[in-house]
């Protein structure tokens, strides 16, 4: 896991933290040393670790300076509390607060989960060989199949999102939020929002979905590879057509058959020898799941979508002086990718071999 020193500005305010620790029966002495620091992985909400008395919790908060849409910390919350008593691959969640006087706005605790989160950077460290990749990859497809079949209704989370017109309220409204946060001209974002507009699937399933399901997203228990601990990052998850959570996860698959532009625009342990192909994990969600996955290259397309305007959301408030993380300085360039990609695979018809 890649733990930092607290980056600059985004310290928490450690008295008001202990207070509110003890309050909730977390700890027992406002007077113990707290030890915080910052997971440096991810592009959103930020997540600090907090060690206190031997023990380790996580805490999860918005960006400084980012709209609530997307960063809503209960709802976080509430998922991820309901999800414990059905799912066993999801962190256990201690507390949540709408105080913002506390570190500045509302947040919540949880358990922190011991494992391996596999970035890119720690699998090149760990020098995992192809056939880890392909355990480590039927692993990650069968929990995210798992975690499609999940009966929302017994967790209690029927009323999270409105299944019903997800397909077309996502183009709609990832389409304006490009358009506000847009810094460049970039042509093919506006013929992919075109062409998404005019060749959704109109009838669909309804599950849970997570919207971010990626190998850096999830736990591994050990490095034997066939066991996810927990699942990360819920912010955005609702209730909505599988298939769209499919094509964000493909969105994010970079495979070592890409040319290197796309490897290092969307950098990510799936280009490593021993992934398969886009085509390859459909082919198997697919025999997993039972579903027809019809519409592919709108999925993927969508996928590569939501992307570029979550770079480029990221970018603009870069650019506006609203955060100082310098990994987001080219974010914008990332977006662009997405688009040209998503606008590759709609001309030839195909989610491998684009350029």
């Amino acid at each position: 896991m890649n733990i930092k020193p607290v980056r600059e500005g985004e310290e928490l305010h450690q008295i008001n933290l202990k207070n509110f620790l003890l309050e909730h029966n977390l700890i027992a002495d406002t007077e113990s040393q707290l030890q915080v620091e910052q997971f440096a992985n991810g592009f959103s909400n930020l997540t600090y670790l907090l060690k206190i008395e031997n023990k380790e919790y996580v805490l999860r908060r918005p960006p400084f300076a980012a709209p609530k849409r997307g960063h809503d910390m209960s709802r976080e919350y509430k998922v991820i509390s309901n999800l414990n008593s059905v799912f066993d691959k999801t962190p256990k969640a201690f507390t949540y607060t709408e105080e913002t006087t506390i570190v500045g706005a509302p947040f919540y605790i949880m358990s922190k989960v011991e494992g391996i989160i596999l970035t890119a950077r720690e699998a090149h460290k760990r020098q995992i060989t192809p056939p880890e990749f392909k355990t480590i990859s039927n692993t990650w497809l069968d929990t995210f199949v798992a975690f499609h079949a999940i009966d929302y209704k017994a967790a209690g989370l029927e009323t999270l999102g409105r299944p019903e017109g997800y397909v077309e309220r996502q183009v709609t409204n990832w389409s304006k939020q490009y358009l506000a946060a847009a810094t460049d001209d970039v042509p093919t974002a506006g013929k992919v929002m075109k062409w998404m507009a005019e060749n959704q699937p109109k009838t669909y399933d309804h599950t849970l979905i997570h919207n971010d399901f990626k190998y850096d997203n999830v736990v591994f228990k050990d490095n034997n590879w066939k066991e996810i601990a927990a699942i990360l990052d819920w912010e955005m998850c609702t209730l909505g057509d599988p298939l769209m959570d499919l094509g964000t996860s493909l969105g994010y698959w970079t495979t070592y058959a890409d040319p290197d532009f796309m490897k290092q625009g969307l950098q990510s342990p799936t280009v490593m020898k021993g992934n398969p192909l886009r085509a390859e994990i459909v082919q198997q969600y697919a025999l997993k799941s039972g579903r027809n996955i019809d519409n592919l290259i709108f999925y993927y397309a969508y996928g590569l979508f939501k992307i570029a305007v979550i770079a480029q959301q990221i970018y603009y408030r870069y650019k506006h002086g609203h955060t100082n993380d310098p990994k987001f300085a080219h974010l914008n360039k990332a977006s662009e990718l997405c688009c040209k990609t998503a606008w590759e695979a709609i001309q030839k018809k195909r989610i491998d071999n684009l350029f």
